[in-house]
Protein backbone atom coordinates (compact mmCIF):
# COMPACT_ATOMS: atom_id res chain seq x y z
CA UNK A 1 0.00 0.00 0.00
CA UNK A 2 1.34 3.43 -0.91
CA UNK A 3 1.97 5.75 2.00
CA UNK A 4 -0.09 8.92 2.04
CA UNK A 5 2.03 12.08 1.95
CA UNK A 6 1.54 13.87 5.25
CA UNK A 7 3.13 17.11 6.31
CA UNK A 8 2.28 16.76 9.97
CA UNK A 9 1.17 14.38 12.68
CA UNK A 10 2.71 11.23 11.22
CA UNK A 11 2.92 8.79 14.15
CA UNK A 12 6.43 8.76 15.53
CA UNK A 13 8.25 5.82 17.02
CA UNK A 14 10.69 5.66 19.95
CA UNK A 15 9.13 7.71 22.73
CA UNK A 16 7.54 7.11 26.11
CA UNK A 17 5.48 8.97 28.69
CA UNK A 18 7.08 10.22 31.88
CA UNK A 19 5.50 10.26 35.31
CA UNK A 20 5.47 14.06 35.34
CA UNK A 21 3.21 14.14 32.29
CA UNK A 22 5.85 14.98 29.71
CA UNK A 23 6.67 12.77 26.72
CA UNK A 24 10.29 11.79 26.08
CA UNK A 25 11.62 11.30 22.56
CA UNK A 26 13.97 8.30 22.38
CA UNK A 27 15.28 8.67 18.83
CA UNK A 28 18.58 10.34 19.73
CA UNK A 29 20.80 10.78 22.80
CA UNK A 30 19.25 14.19 23.54
CA UNK A 31 16.13 12.45 24.88
CA UNK A 32 14.07 15.65 24.63
CA UNK A 33 11.24 15.86 27.15
CA UNK A 34 8.30 17.89 25.91
CA UNK A 35 4.89 19.12 27.01
CA UNK A 36 1.84 19.42 24.77
CA UNK A 37 2.52 21.61 21.76
CA UNK A 38 6.30 21.57 22.20
CA UNK A 39 8.95 20.28 19.78
CA UNK A 40 12.28 18.65 20.38
CA UNK A 41 15.53 20.45 19.63
CA UNK A 42 15.47 19.00 16.11
CA UNK A 43 12.22 20.96 15.59
CA UNK A 44 10.60 18.24 13.47
CA UNK A 45 9.64 15.78 16.21
CA UNK A 46 6.78 17.21 18.27
CA UNK A 47 4.26 16.24 20.89
CA UNK A 48 0.65 15.93 19.81
CA UNK A 49 -1.70 14.75 22.52
CA UNK A 50 0.04 11.98 24.42
CA UNK A 51 2.35 10.93 21.60
CA UNK A 52 5.29 12.09 19.50
CA UNK A 53 4.76 12.82 15.81
CA UNK A 54 7.03 13.52 12.85
CA UNK A 55 6.01 16.81 11.23
CA UNK A 56 8.02 16.45 8.00
CA UNK A 57 6.94 13.04 6.73
CA UNK A 58 6.50 13.20 2.97
CA UNK A 59 7.97 16.67 2.56
CA UNK A 60 11.45 17.62 1.39
CA UNK A 61 13.71 20.63 1.02
CA UNK A 62 14.48 19.40 -2.49
CA UNK A 63 15.64 16.50 -4.65
CA UNK A 64 18.77 16.26 -6.78
CA UNK A 65 20.63 13.60 -8.73
CA UNK A 66 24.29 13.64 -7.64
CA UNK A 67 27.38 11.53 -8.25
CA UNK A 68 27.66 9.10 -5.37
CA UNK A 69 31.20 10.40 -4.79
CA UNK A 70 29.61 13.63 -3.54
CA UNK A 71 28.17 11.93 -0.43
CA UNK A 72 31.16 11.18 -0.18
CA UNK A 73 31.34 7.45 -0.89
CA UNK A 74 34.36 6.29 -2.89
CA UNK A 75 34.02 2.53 -2.37
CA UNK A 76 30.29 2.04 -3.04
CA UNK A 77 29.13 1.69 -6.66
CA UNK A 78 31.62 4.27 -8.03
CA UNK A 79 30.50 6.51 -10.85
CA UNK A 80 26.79 5.90 -10.35
CA UNK A 81 24.04 8.52 -9.92
CA UNK A 82 22.21 8.82 -6.62
CA UNK A 83 18.90 10.58 -5.95
CA UNK A 84 19.49 12.79 -2.90
CA UNK A 85 17.02 14.51 -0.63
CA UNK A 86 16.55 15.82 2.89
CA UNK A 87 13.92 17.52 5.01
CA UNK A 88 14.57 20.24 7.60
CA UNK A 89 15.98 20.47 11.11
CA UNK A 90 18.82 18.71 12.92
CA UNK A 91 19.52 17.15 16.31
CA UNK A 92 22.94 18.81 16.63
CA UNK A 93 23.68 22.52 16.80
CA UNK A 94 26.97 22.74 14.91
CA UNK A 95 28.18 26.32 14.74
CA UNK A 96 30.05 25.54 11.50
CA UNK A 97 27.12 23.89 9.69
CA UNK A 98 27.66 23.90 5.92
CA UNK A 99 23.95 23.27 5.22
CA UNK A 100 22.57 25.62 7.85
CA UNK A 101 19.78 26.99 5.63
CA UNK A 102 18.25 23.49 5.65
CA UNK A 103 19.36 21.92 8.91
CA UNK A 104 18.65 25.02 10.99
CA UNK A 105 15.35 25.79 9.26
CA UNK A 106 12.45 26.54 11.56
CA UNK A 107 9.96 27.29 8.81
CA UNK A 108 8.00 24.42 7.34
CA UNK A 109 7.70 26.44 4.12
CA UNK A 110 11.32 25.42 3.50
CA UNK A 111 9.82 22.05 2.61
CA UNK A 112 8.41 22.72 -0.83
CA UNK A 113 8.57 19.33 -2.54
CA UNK A 114 6.16 16.59 -1.48
CA UNK A 115 6.61 12.91 -2.25
CA UNK A 116 5.61 9.58 -0.76
CA UNK A 117 8.25 6.86 -0.25
CA UNK A 118 6.89 5.00 -3.26
CA UNK A 119 7.07 8.09 -5.47
CA UNK A 120 10.71 8.60 -4.49
CA UNK A 121 11.60 5.02 -5.31
CA UNK A 122 9.76 5.19 -8.63
CA UNK A 123 11.46 8.47 -9.53
CA UNK A 124 14.89 7.03 -8.72
CA UNK A 125 14.20 4.08 -11.00
CA UNK A 126 12.92 6.35 -13.80
CA UNK A 127 15.98 8.59 -13.50
CA UNK A 128 18.37 5.64 -13.67
CA UNK A 129 19.68 6.08 -10.12
CA UNK A 130 21.24 3.04 -8.48
CA UNK A 131 20.58 4.40 -5.02
CA UNK A 132 18.77 7.01 -2.92
CA UNK A 133 20.54 9.15 -0.32
CA UNK A 134 19.03 10.60 2.83
CA UNK A 135 21.19 13.69 3.20
CA UNK A 136 21.39 17.52 3.40
CA UNK A 137 20.08 17.28 6.98
CA UNK A 138 20.43 14.28 9.28
CA UNK A 139 18.02 11.46 8.41
CA UNK A 140 17.89 10.06 11.93
CA UNK A 141 15.41 12.82 12.81
CA UNK A 142 13.05 11.75 9.99
CA UNK A 143 13.58 8.06 10.73
CA UNK A 144 10.03 6.92 9.86
CA UNK A 145 10.11 8.64 6.46
CA UNK A 146 13.63 7.34 5.71
CA UNK A 147 12.80 3.76 6.69
CA UNK A 148 9.58 3.69 4.67
CA UNK A 149 11.43 5.13 1.67
CA UNK A 150 14.21 2.58 2.06
CA UNK A 151 11.65 -0.24 2.01
CA UNK A 152 10.07 1.16 -1.15
CA UNK A 153 13.51 1.49 -2.77
CA UNK A 154 14.53 -2.05 -1.92
CA UNK A 155 11.29 -3.34 -3.46
CA UNK A 156 12.53 -1.90 -6.77
CA UNK A 157 16.14 -3.06 -6.35
CA UNK A 158 17.45 0.41 -5.45
CA UNK A 159 20.09 0.79 -2.74
CA UNK A 160 19.86 3.27 0.14
CA UNK A 161 22.51 5.54 1.66
CA UNK A 162 22.43 7.47 4.94
CA UNK A 163 24.58 10.58 5.28
CA UNK A 164 24.52 11.10 9.02
CA UNK A 165 26.34 12.36 12.08
CA UNK A 166 25.51 9.07 13.78
CA UNK A 167 23.88 10.80 16.75
CA UNK A 168 21.16 8.22 17.36
CA UNK A 169 20.02 6.16 20.36
CA UNK A 170 20.63 2.38 20.39
CA UNK A 171 17.05 1.12 19.87
CA UNK A 172 16.31 3.52 17.02
CA UNK A 173 19.75 2.81 15.57
CA UNK A 174 18.92 -0.87 15.10
CA UNK A 175 15.85 -0.16 12.98
CA UNK A 176 17.36 2.73 11.05
CA UNK A 177 20.50 0.96 9.86
CA UNK A 178 18.68 -2.32 9.22
CA UNK A 179 17.30 -0.59 6.11
CA UNK A 180 20.51 1.07 4.88
CA UNK A 181 22.98 -0.39 2.41
CA UNK A 182 25.69 2.24 2.91
CA UNK A 183 26.43 5.23 5.10
CA UNK A 184 28.80 8.12 5.41
CA UNK A 185 29.20 9.02 9.06
CA UNK A 186 30.37 12.50 9.98
CA UNK A 187 32.94 12.10 12.77
CA UNK A 188 33.20 15.79 13.50
CA UNK A 189 36.24 15.65 15.77
CA UNK A 190 37.90 13.35 18.27
CA UNK A 191 37.38 15.30 21.50
CA UNK A 192 34.25 15.59 23.58
CA UNK A 193 35.04 19.25 24.21
CA UNK A 194 34.63 19.94 20.48
CA UNK A 195 31.30 18.11 20.35
CA UNK A 196 30.04 19.82 23.48
CA UNK A 197 31.24 23.31 22.65
CA UNK A 198 30.61 23.49 18.91
CA UNK A 199 27.91 20.87 18.28
CA UNK A 200 25.83 20.73 21.45
CA UNK A 201 26.40 16.98 21.77
CA UNK A 202 28.90 14.35 22.84
CA UNK A 203 31.48 12.20 21.09
CA UNK A 204 30.78 8.82 22.69
CA UNK A 205 27.36 8.16 21.04
CA UNK A 206 28.95 8.70 17.62
CA UNK A 207 31.76 6.27 18.38
CA UNK A 208 29.15 3.78 19.60
CA UNK A 209 27.29 4.10 16.29
CA UNK A 210 30.49 3.47 14.34
CA UNK A 211 31.33 0.40 16.41
CA UNK A 212 27.76 -0.84 15.97
CA UNK A 213 27.96 -0.46 12.19
CA UNK A 214 31.19 -2.45 12.12
CA UNK A 215 30.25 -5.27 14.47
CA UNK A 216 26.48 -5.65 14.09
CA UNK A 217 25.60 -4.76 10.48
CA UNK A 218 26.57 -5.35 6.86
CA UNK A 219 26.27 -1.65 6.04
CA UNK A 220 29.20 -0.37 3.99
CA UNK A 221 30.33 2.85 5.66
CA UNK A 222 32.91 5.55 5.23
CA UNK A 223 33.86 8.39 7.60
CA UNK A 224 34.17 12.11 6.95
CA UNK A 225 35.87 14.69 9.17
CA UNK A 226 35.59 18.37 8.28
CA UNK A 227 38.89 19.92 9.37
CA UNK A 228 38.40 23.38 10.90
CA UNK A 229 41.48 25.56 11.37
CA UNK A 230 42.51 25.73 15.01
CA UNK A 231 39.65 23.54 16.22
CA UNK A 232 40.21 19.89 15.24
CA UNK A 233 43.16 19.92 12.85
CA UNK A 234 46.14 19.30 15.13
CA UNK A 235 48.53 16.48 14.31
CA UNK A 236 47.81 14.84 17.67
CA UNK A 237 44.03 14.79 17.19
CA UNK A 238 44.22 13.56 13.61
CA UNK A 239 46.60 10.80 14.68
CA UNK A 240 44.37 9.81 17.62
CA UNK A 241 41.27 9.72 15.40
CA UNK A 242 43.01 7.66 12.73
CA UNK A 243 44.43 5.17 15.22
CA UNK A 244 41.04 4.73 16.87
CA UNK A 245 39.37 4.08 13.52
CA UNK A 246 42.07 1.59 12.53
CA UNK A 247 42.03 -0.19 15.87
CA UNK A 248 38.27 -0.23 16.48
CA UNK A 249 36.85 -0.42 12.96
CA UNK A 250 39.71 -1.71 10.84
CA UNK A 251 42.23 -0.17 8.41
CA UNK A 252 39.97 -0.63 5.36
CA UNK A 253 37.36 1.93 6.44
CA UNK A 254 37.80 4.90 4.08
CA UNK A 255 38.54 8.22 5.79
CA UNK A 256 37.67 11.53 4.13
CA UNK A 257 39.29 14.73 5.40
CA UNK A 258 37.40 17.67 3.90
CA UNK A 259 37.92 21.41 3.80
CA UNK A 260 35.89 23.83 5.92
CA UNK A 261 34.57 27.02 4.39
CA UNK A 262 33.42 29.91 6.61
CA UNK A 263 29.71 29.61 7.28
CA UNK A 264 26.84 29.95 9.79
CA UNK A 265 28.26 31.07 13.16
CA UNK A 266 31.93 30.53 12.26
CA UNK A 267 32.17 32.83 9.28
CA UNK A 268 35.23 34.58 10.67
CA UNK A 269 37.59 31.63 10.30
CA UNK A 270 39.73 31.03 7.20
CA UNK A 271 39.13 28.20 4.78
CA UNK A 272 41.04 25.01 5.41
CA UNK A 273 44.30 25.03 3.47
CA UNK A 274 44.94 22.24 1.00
CA UNK A 275 48.20 21.57 2.80
CA UNK A 276 46.26 20.80 5.99
CA UNK A 277 44.26 18.11 4.23
CA UNK A 278 47.40 16.63 2.68
CA UNK A 279 49.06 16.60 6.11
CA UNK A 280 46.04 14.87 7.65
CA UNK A 281 46.05 12.28 4.90
CA UNK A 282 49.75 11.57 5.47
CA UNK A 283 49.21 11.20 9.22
CA UNK A 284 46.31 8.78 8.74
CA UNK A 285 48.22 6.69 6.21
CA UNK A 286 51.21 6.57 8.55
CA UNK A 287 48.92 5.34 11.34
CA UNK A 288 47.99 2.33 9.23
CA UNK A 289 44.81 3.47 7.46
CA UNK A 290 44.70 2.17 3.90
CA UNK A 291 42.27 4.49 2.12
CA UNK A 292 42.41 8.18 3.01
CA UNK A 293 40.94 10.94 0.86
CA UNK A 294 40.89 14.72 0.71
CA UNK A 295 37.71 16.60 -0.15
CA UNK A 296 36.37 20.05 -1.09
CA UNK A 297 39.71 20.79 -2.77
CA UNK A 298 41.22 19.93 -6.14
CA UNK A 299 43.62 17.09 -5.34
CA UNK A 300 43.69 14.24 -7.84
CA UNK A 301 46.16 12.18 -5.82
CA UNK A 302 44.14 12.65 -2.63
CA UNK A 303 40.94 11.68 -4.44
CA UNK A 304 42.36 8.57 -6.08
CA UNK A 305 42.04 5.03 -4.76
CA UNK A 306 45.37 3.24 -4.55
CA UNK A 307 46.10 -0.43 -3.88
CA UNK A 308 47.39 -0.56 -0.31
CA UNK A 309 49.49 -3.63 -1.10
CA UNK A 310 51.39 -2.65 -4.25
CA UNK A 311 50.59 1.04 -4.74
CA UNK A 312 48.85 0.65 -8.11
CA UNK A 313 46.26 3.25 -9.10
CA UNK A 314 42.89 1.52 -9.01
CA UNK A 315 40.30 4.30 -9.35
CA UNK A 316 41.33 7.75 -10.55
CA UNK A 317 39.19 10.76 -9.58
CA UNK A 318 39.12 14.44 -10.42
CA UNK A 319 36.68 16.13 -8.05
CA UNK A 320 33.64 13.81 -8.27
CA UNK A 321 34.41 12.38 -11.70
CA UNK A 322 36.12 9.08 -12.40
CA UNK A 323 39.19 9.44 -14.62
CA UNK A 324 40.54 5.87 -14.46
CA UNK A 325 39.30 2.38 -13.62
CA UNK A 326 41.78 -0.42 -13.05
CA UNK A 327 39.82 -2.89 -10.94
CA UNK A 328 39.34 -6.46 -12.06
CA UNK A 329 35.79 -7.74 -12.53
CA UNK A 330 35.83 -9.24 -9.04
CA UNK A 331 37.02 -6.03 -7.36
CA UNK A 332 40.72 -6.84 -7.07
CA UNK A 333 43.94 -5.09 -8.00
CA UNK A 334 44.91 -6.44 -11.45
CA UNK A 335 48.61 -6.11 -10.60
CA UNK A 336 48.83 -8.02 -7.32
CA UNK A 337 45.39 -9.55 -6.80
CA UNK A 338 44.64 -7.78 -3.52
CA UNK A 339 40.91 -7.27 -3.01
CA UNK A 340 39.73 -3.68 -2.59
CA UNK A 341 37.32 -3.28 0.32
CA UNK A 342 33.94 -1.94 -0.74
CA UNK A 343 30.94 -2.63 -2.97
CA UNK A 344 31.93 -2.74 -6.64
CA UNK A 345 30.59 -4.06 -9.89
CA UNK A 346 32.46 -5.24 -12.96
CA UNK A 347 32.15 -1.80 -14.55
CA UNK A 348 31.81 1.63 -12.96
CA UNK A 349 29.02 4.08 -13.66
CA UNK A 350 29.52 6.95 -16.07
CA UNK A 351 27.44 9.66 -14.40
CA UNK A 352 30.39 12.02 -14.04
CA UNK A 353 30.18 15.17 -11.91
CA UNK A 354 26.70 16.28 -13.01
CA UNK A 355 24.27 17.64 -10.45
CA UNK A 356 20.67 17.68 -11.70
CA UNK A 357 17.86 19.18 -9.57
CA UNK A 358 14.59 17.24 -9.73
CA UNK A 359 11.04 18.41 -9.13
CA UNK A 360 9.57 15.32 -7.54
CA UNK A 361 5.97 16.30 -8.13
CA UNK A 362 6.68 16.17 -11.88
CA UNK A 363 8.34 12.79 -11.63
CA UNK A 364 5.57 11.04 -9.72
Amino acid sequence: MEHEVQGSHFPGRYWHRLEDGRVQCDVCPRFCKVNEGQRGLCFVRARSGDAMVLTTYGRSSGFCVDPIEKKPLNHFLPGTPILSFGTAGCNLTCKFCQNWDISKARQIDKLNDAASPEQIAQAAAKLGCRSVAFTYNDPVIFLEYAVDTAKACHALGIKTVAVTAGYIAPEARREFFAHMDAANVDLKAFTDSFYHGLCGGHLEPVLDTLKYLKSETNVWFEITTLLIPGENDSDAEIDALSRWVGGSLGPDVPLHFTAFHPDWKMSGLPRTASSTLSRARSIALASGMRHVYTGNVHDESGGTTWCHACGARLIGRDWHELTAWHLSADGCCPDCGTRLAGVFEAKPGDWGRKRVPVRMTRQA
